[in-house]
């Protein structure tokens, strides 16, 4: 879906600064901005990898992390947790990981794998956002990187759902910002009006009420990346397991990395990085 684990890659998607007014051009349809954006999101993948600072708060654990972007997928580094330093056992915890990561390569094998899963769940909501929901002109706002056409969205009653995953969202309603000029999703702020059900390997239901925010911006040379993730969700897994998401991830201090990067290259680079 639009939510994926770096993408829900949504695919990544959005950020938000002051509300302004303004004119929307007469020819050009709500339905033709999405699908642009759409489609420029999903063309988007092959970018120039970069760097960046992951601050995560799951149900109130903060953790943060440094993570490197490669061609063979992420890698990670824990710096903090709850906004301190790591303590010496715990540095050197990490000190082993990454250099077991470098010794296994099935391990970030198997991690990219993973990765390369959440991107296609994504990717399909992407390609279904212009048929699965119905657009209206707001006004136009001031994203980060200039003005942004400000839509509401509402379930479409004629869409037809190719699969489970898709199901949730006949339950969704809220608003989509796509950047005027560069015809990117900026921010997607969505709620659940209905229980939903839904499937990615386990089987639920997700509660009305919930709400879902994702925000991405041009960080540098025309690279976009996912800048704000928000879940706050509730429901049942396996239809008797309670099911609570609390999270908000931050990303922030992005700088590029050479393109042609491994892994490897990626876990001595933060094996180098000091505490």
């Amino acid at each position: 879906m639009i939510l994926q684990a770096r993408r829900v890659s949504i695919a990544g998607l959005f950020l938000f600064f002051a509300l302004t007014s303004g004119a929307i051009a007469q020819d050009v349809t709500p339905e033709e901005v999405v699908t642009r954006a759409s489609h420029n999101e999903l063309a988007a993948h092959d970018t120039h990898p970069f760097r960046y600072t992951l601050r995560k708060v799951d149900d109130g654990k903060i953790t943060t992390k440094l993570i490197i972007e490669t061609k063979d997928g992420d890698v990670a580094r824990l710096i903090a947790v709850g906004d301190k330093p790591l303590s010496s056992d715990a540095e050197a915890a990490e000190i082993q990981r990454l250099q077991d990561l470098l010794a296994h390569p099935e391990i970030q094998e198997h991690r990219q794998k993973r990765e390369q899963e959440d991107t296609n769940r994504a990717d399909e909501m992407l390609r279904l956002l212009p048929t699965a929901f119905v657009y209206q002109f707001e006004g136009m706002v001031q994203g980060p990187n200039g003005p942004c056409y400000r839509l509401s969205m509402r379930p479409n009653p004629n869409f037809n759902p190719p699969d489970r995953q898709a199901e949730v969202l006949h339950g969704m309603a809220g608003e989509l910002w796509i950047d005027q000029r560069q015809e990117r999703m900026v921010k997607l702020n969505v709620h659940l009006i209905a229980d939903v059900e839904f499937g990615w390997g386990i089987f639920g239901r997700l509660y009305k009420g919930g709400t879902i925010v994702v925000e991405q911006k041009d960080v540098g040379e025309g690279h976009w990346e996912q800048t704000l993730l928000r879940l706050n969700l509730h429901g049942t897994i396996l239809m008797f397991k309670s099911l609570t998401i609390d999270t908000t991830e931050t990303e922030s201090d992005f700088s590029p990395v050479p393109a042609d990067w491994t892994y490897k290259d990626a876990a001595r680079a933060l094996l180098n990085e000091k505490p």
